[in-house]
């Protein structure tokens, strides 16, 4: 089984928030932003650009948004020609994974790391699954972790699980993350929030970091979409011990992410 085909559907808005259980606020001398595996393998499932489209406008504003407010950004990518046994159960669930492009495993362009940015090599769906996230998380004395990025129900809400396992608060962003459909979406941020961490969106994280942000309400009913800049450039902090998986940033296939 390889990727499905992902047709657009519109990203959550303010109805998500109503399952939370926790009531945990955002302190950006506390939280991370982690931006999970926004590879151009994974996004190009999103034939006709949305939702992924308003997730990387939303994903770019809180990059800029946590610069400024000196919160620590963190990228996960997985890397590409993997092998069986690197691989694992994986394969038998997704088949060979990232390679078939040359671009596969480049993070697109709009998000690339920039030079003070912690790029992580992963081979799990979590974040936290032999990557070293927790030892970095240490490092930099935090312990709360914004998770952005795809797919909700698979990588971003197995990370926001295994945070909240190692004491540390996630806070899963509904409109900074996508999903194969709406479905898989609603379900993973019912389950996070009422299982293992808060779920916000995009302007109130903003908000709770104390800087405003530029946001755009999109023609097609998605949440807010930033019309920020694009990220960094150069290469990005890679923590000893994992893979350098290609240059930080390419140009998206056909214009389309």
């Amino acid at each position: 089984m390889s990727l499905p085909s992902i047709d657009p559907y519109p990203l959550p808005d303010q109805r998500c928030l109503e399952h939370n259980r926790l009531s945990w606020q955002l302190d950006p001398d506390r939280a991370v932003l982690l931006i999970h595996d926004m590879q151009n393998y994974f996004l190009r499932a999103y034939t006709h650009g949305a939702p992924a489209r308003r997730a990387i406008g939303n994903i770019s504003s809180l990059i800029q948004t946590s610069r400024k407010a000196r919160v620590p950004v963190i990228y996960t990518r997985q890397p590409p020609n993997q092998s069986r046994s690197r691989r694992g159960l994986l394969a038998e669930l997704w088949g060979p994974g990232l390679g078939a492009e040359a671009d596969d495993a480049e993070i697109t362009a709009r998000l690339r790391p920039a030079p003070e940015d912690t790029v992580l090599t992963k081979h799990r769906y979590s974040a936290f699954h032999g990557t070293g996230l927790a030892i970095r998380l240490r490092e930099l004395g935090r312990d709360q972790l914004a998770v952005t990025g795809v797919y909700a129900h698979l990588g971003c809400l197995l990370t926001c699980a295994d945070a909240f396992m190692a004491d540390i608060k996630p806070f899963l962003v509904a409109d900074a993350t996508a999903d194969f459909d709406a479905d898989h979406h609603t379900w993973a941020l019912r389950y996070a929030a009422t299982r293992c961490a808060v779920v916000t969106l995009t302007a109130d994280m903003t908000r709770a970091l104390g800087v405003a942000g530029r946001t755009t309400r999109s023609a097609g009913g998605d949440r807010p979409c930033s019309d920020a800049p694009e990220a960094g450039t150069g290469p990005a902090r890679h923590v000893p011990g994992t893979v350098d998986t290609g240059s930080p940033g390419s140009v998206d296939r056909g214009g389309d992410l």
